[in-house]
């Protein structure tokens, strides 16, 4: 054999290699997106244990990490309004097996209110399905004065900016639940920002503070025990599972409405194989009847989407904050 019939052979075998190379390395990434998951997935909440998004998430990981066949834990990563957390995410592994349970605030509000905003919701994360929306509730110490929102509105104008209300965070979906208020109702009222619903509520039943806006779940069992009184429910319509509670409108504030969503999201860039995945099984969680009934009484609607309509929820509400806080003058240093 001559030198150029060397050269031919030799490269025909190193072509004919790197073609079978090339298949091989198809076949793993086609057997690695077959096996997710493989190992425990982490769920980042990025506000306390004992509040709404906690409560929401928590409720489910049981029944996925039975149908996703490894642990789903979760991971309290409180601070700065949730952004804390969506940042630990949005620089995690592109993997799938870091996610975030984020809120309207994390997602929405927080990015609108701050310039520059500390991430791109739209262009940093992978998402995955709406989980549940919920309203919010403004309520009073049981001893104050205050029984209705009438109440507080006649107080606020009676002695300008004497009364304050705590909420869940600052930028949360709860702060500017108050705010919405006090634009429309033409009254002043100071914000004591907290670090989740749990210390919130802990404050307002024992009296620290006369008023909050909380989201309905974390605040429905001391609703129900009588521990704190609730005022109004800030969606346009009452909330099926707690009928008895007038909404914002019927409190006089014609127009009002204000509620809060959460869902699931990874780091962008994660393959859509996996998105598929956590997105199905997690669909198929929250059409359980247990899992309606569990979620009304914690006072929220399980949701369930696809990447595609949460993506599109993300934009619209982002851009309908940013609209508020132009209106109400409420922004967030970086």
């Amino acid at each position: 054999m001559n030198l150029k019939c060397l050269i031919r052979a030799w490269g025909g075998s190193c072509l004919l290699r790197g073609w079978m190379a090339l298949g091989m390395l198809g076949l793993w990434v086609s057997m690695a997106c077959a096996a997710y998951p493989d190992k425990p997935i982490k769920v980042v909440v990025p506000y306390p244990a004992g509040g709404t998004t906690d409560l929401l998430i928590r409720s489910l990981t049981a029944r996925w990490s039975e149908r996703l066949g490894q642990p789903v834990t979760i991971d309290n990563r409180p601070g700065a309004g949730g952004v804390i957390g969506a940042q630990m995410v949005a620089r995690s592994a592109a993997d799938g097996y870091t996610l975030v349970f984020a809120s309207i605030a994390s997602h929405c509000i927080i990015p609108a209110l701050q310039n520059p905003p500390p991430y791109d919701p739209t262009r940093d994360f992978t998402p995955i399905s709406l989980v549940a929306i919920t309203p919010n509730v403004m309520l009073a110490h049981i001893a104050s004065p205050y029984h209705s929102v009438a109440d507080v509105v006649s107080a606020a104008k009676t002695q300008p900016s004497l009364l304050s209300f705590g909420s869940t965070s600052l930028g949360g979906s709860a702060h500017m639940s108050g705010e919405l208020l006090k634009t429309m109702a033409q009254i002043q009222m100071l914000h004591i920002p907290y670090k989740g619903g749990a210390p919130l509520l802990v404050d307002l039943m024992g009296g620290q503070i006369p008023l909050a806006f909380d989201n309905l779940p974390s605040s429905m069992q001391h609703i129900r025990n009588g521990k704190v009184r609730a005022l109004a429910v800030t969606t346009a319509k009452r909330w099926p599972g707690a009928p008895e509670i007038p909404t914002m409108a019927e409190a006089g504030i014609a127009g009002y409405e204000s509620s809060a969503w959460f869902g699931l999201l990874a780091p962008a860039g994660v393959p859509k194989s996996v998105v598929e995945v956590l997105q199905r099984h997690l669909i198929e969680i929250l059409k359980l009847p247990e899992v309606e009934k569990a979620y009304m009484e914690l006072g929220a609607t399980p949701v369930g989407s696809s990447p595609e309509e949460y993506q599109r929820t993300i934009v619209q509400d982002m851009q309908k904050w940013r609209q508020v806080a132009n209106l109400t003058g409420v922004k967030l240093e970086p």
